[in-house]
């Protein structure tokens, strides 16, 4: 079980998939392949499988999640979006930044 850390922007891939909140998890979330590249490969994955270029200079870390310990994804809020609602913020979000695969965008 994997996650990502980069500096601002925290994904992760657990057991703990919150199906009630964004319904069934994709079949890549639970793959053994993908969870392997996960570890061996997280910048060429989340690049190739996701278009999410990490810079360089950002530092990726994968983490273990266990039955005790679980990530939280909190998706990166982009600047231009100062002072707009939190309803409006809410229509940003993805599932796919939720599970820390993809960035928010306006």
């Amino acid at each position: 079980v994997c996650a990502f850390v980069l500096e601002r922007h925290r994904c992760h891939r657990c057991s703990c998939y919150p199906v009630a909140l964004l319904g069934p998890s994709p079949l890549w979330y639970k793959s053994a392949s993908y969870r392997a590249r996960a570890v061996r490969q997280p910048r060429k994955l989340l690049r190739e499988v996701f278009g999410l270029s990490v810079a360089d200079e950002v530092r990726l870390r994968v983490h273990d999640s266990t039955a005790d310990l679980r990530y939280f994804v909190l998706p990166e809020r982009p600047a231009a979006t100062v002072g707009w609602s939190e309803e409006k913020l809410r229509g940003l979000v993805t599932r796919n930044a939720l599970v820390g695969v993809a960035r928010i965008s306006v």
